[in-house]
């Protein structure tokens, strides 16, 4: 039987592995291909984790939220251009979702308006970085979606 971890700072990776009932030595068997000192390296934060790494531990512990928060957090590209995604309740998302698209309309048009002619001009340029702004909250609010969906595949709990 393995050891049980006593470190009170444990980073997402350990708390996902212990989430899972797993000891490193479990883990490392079932993801074959990283040993458990790689995987206390990592928890340890001794060690970064690579990207296979981090696909092989977001599958083994059921946890596909952590292939977002390695990319939003660790990868110096990610940092730049993956934003966080938080894990939320379906009704939270369908309720956003909605709340997104009955504001959109107005959007809609105001954005044909701006992008006809090929060019944004000053006078247009702060209403442009509204509706980006706002495109960029329905995009976060769908990629919470397409998490809540994995999350609940790699639980079983609906079909892949």
């Amino acid at each position: 039987m393995g050891k049980r971890s006593t470190r009170e700072n444990k980073n997402i990776y350990q708390l996902s592995r212990e989430e899972a009932g797993l000891t490193r030595e479990k883990a490392a068997e079932a993801m074959q291909c990283v040993s458990d000192d790689r995987i206390e390296k990592i928890e340890s934060e001794r060690s970064l984790p690579h990207p296979d790494e981090i696909l092989l531990m977001a599958e083994c512990y059921k946890k596909p939220e952590l292939c977002n928060y390695f990319c939003s957090h660790e990868c110096p590209i990610g940092q730049k251009y993956v934003p966080e995604v938080r894990t939320k309740d379906l009704s939270q998302i369908a309720l956003e979702v909605l709340a997104h698209l009955n504001a959109l309309e107005n959007e809609k048009n105001r954005l044909i308006e701006i992008t006809v002619d090929g060019e944004i001009t000053e006078d247009e340029r702060q209403d442009f970085l509204e509706i980006k702004e706002k495109l960029e909250q329905i995009s976060r609010t769908v990629d919470s979606l397409q998490l809540w969906i994995r999350q609940r595949v790699a639980e079983g709990t609906l079909p892949g």
